[in-house]
């Protein structure tokens, strides 16, 4: 078995012969368990775009699904695509008519972009997260399908560009977006200062609900899960009290705000029974496409507010000023691994015992 440091050094090796000769590396699944490392062109920025040297990615349940099942939700893989919307660099090139930003700058990506420029209804203006077609980073949503970031190099359109405050590592830019999701899932709830909360589901985004509610200003959260590991998580991510499922801990009852991270139906009528008479509850965990058994009867008899909470608009400029003022991701991360062990690190990623799960793509 290869030391992480041979690892490495091979890694480096290969990068730079590959820049040599003007291609890059990149993570390719092609199908349900067939992930290459592929050479591609390295691109060149167009006007509007500059060119990002990609440092670290961090592996969403979205790209496991398409490693594991060549789909996520109801988008197939028609043909190869490159994973990864949770990334972040150093801008290598700048491209015609971009100001502001320069060479060596460290950034990350804001990976959605809506098409077209059909106007919002007046209810929804302005949530851009709920516009009938957007592209997304390492998506298979459109045909052809829109490439992610788990790759050496990546042209961005400048307006997707987020510089990262100083101070603020690459690796730890990378995960401005699951925060934004996190935060978007506070913003959901309306004001939480002063109130008790619960989440439910202490995976990586449950851990940074968590960290994302307490920045808000809650009271008290209080973090359940299955799994003592996640548990550990959720403290070092500021939940004052945690819920170990597992061991027959029962979740509390009359909490005002709910939110459930787990996308599992079986734990919704529990997670209902918690949440006090009109209370809330935030779903942020993606529940099946499919019809699934779910004990919903107190979302009536108690008048509990469910509410959906998709992706983000434009929190992760939130997500990166509470970087900047502090806000401590690292012990969300629980495991790294070099681009050339991307199909171990998905496989990691889909199992137990890890949360984040984070790709180092080159530069570091």
């Amino acid at each position: 078995m290869k030391s992480a440091a041979n690892s490495t050094a091979q890694s480096t090796a290969q990068s730079a012969a590959s820049e040599a000769a003007g291609v890059m590396r990149a993570v390719v699944v092609h199908g349900p368990r067939d992930l290459r490392i592929d050479e591609r062109p390295r691109p060149e920025p167009g006007a509007g775009e500059v060119l990002v040297a990609m440092e670290w990615g961090g592996i969403c349940g979205s790209d496991v699904a398409y490693w594991k099942h060549g789909a996520s939700g109801t988008a197939t893989l028609r043909h190869p695509l490159v994973l990864g919307h949770e990334v972040a660099g150093r801008i290598a090139v700048v491209g015609k008519g971009v100001d502001g930003l320069s060479a060596g700058q460290p950034v990350t990506v804001h990976p959605a972009e809506p098409v077209g420029n059909d106007p919002l209804p007046e209810r929804i203006a302005g949530r851009t997260n709920l516009y009938p077609r957007v592209r997304y980073f390492g998506s298979a949503a459109f045909d052809p399908h829109t490439d992610g970031g788990f790759s050496e190099y990546r042209t961005v359109r400048a307006e997707l560009i987020r510089p990262l405050p100083e101070g603020v590592s690459t690796e730890h830019g990378a995960l401005a977006e699951p925060l934004a999701v996190a935060l978007h899932a506070v913003h959901r709830a309306g004001d939480v200062r002063g109130r008790a909360v619960l989440v439910n589901g202490a995976g990586p985004i449950g851990a940074l609900v968590v960290a994302a509610a307490k920045h808000r200003g809650a009271a008290t959260v209080i973090a359940s899960d299955i799994s003592a590991d996640s548990l550990a998580v959720a403290r070092a991510m500021g939940a004052d009290r945690t819920v170990d499922l597992a061991a027959g801990e029962e979740l509390p009852v009359d909490i005002e705000l709910s939110f459930d991270a787990s996308g599992a139906p079986a734990a919704l009528g529990p997670v209902l029974a918690a949440t006090a008479r009109g209370g809330t509850l935030v779903q942020v965990g993606n529940l099946p496409g499919t019809a699934v058994p779910a004990v919903l009867g107190a979302l009536v008899t108690r008048e509990i507010s469910w509410i959906g909470s998709y992706r983000f608009v434009d929190e992760i400029d939130e997500a990166l000023r509470a970087l900047g003022d502090g806000l401590d991701v690292s012990p969300v991360i629980s495991h790294r691994f070099g681009l050339d062990r991307a199909d171990e690190a998905l496989a990691v990623a889909a199992g137990s015992g890890s949360s984040k799960v984070m790709l180092r793509l080159g530069g570091v």
